[in-house]
């Protein structure tokens, strides 16, 4: 049985003001707030979404 490889981001830069598609990005992949972190699952539509606004986020593999 294979795991899933898992990908901790966390968002650093604020929200306000930037795309809605951005915002909906950040809203889909499961984060609210600045300085917290979420695991998400390393599929490609994740990455996708975090390849998007990667300037807003810190990256790591969980």
């Amino acid at each position: 049985m294979t795991t899933a490889k898992q990908l901790k981001v966390t968002l650093y830069r604020s929200l306000n003001g930037r795309l809605k598609a951005h915002q909906q990005c950040a809203r889909g992949l499961g984060i609210r707030k600045i300085h917290n972190s979420i695991t998400v699952i390393d599929t490609p539509e994740n990455r996708g979404m975090i390849n998007k606004i990667s300037y807003m986020l810190k990256v790591e593999e969980a």
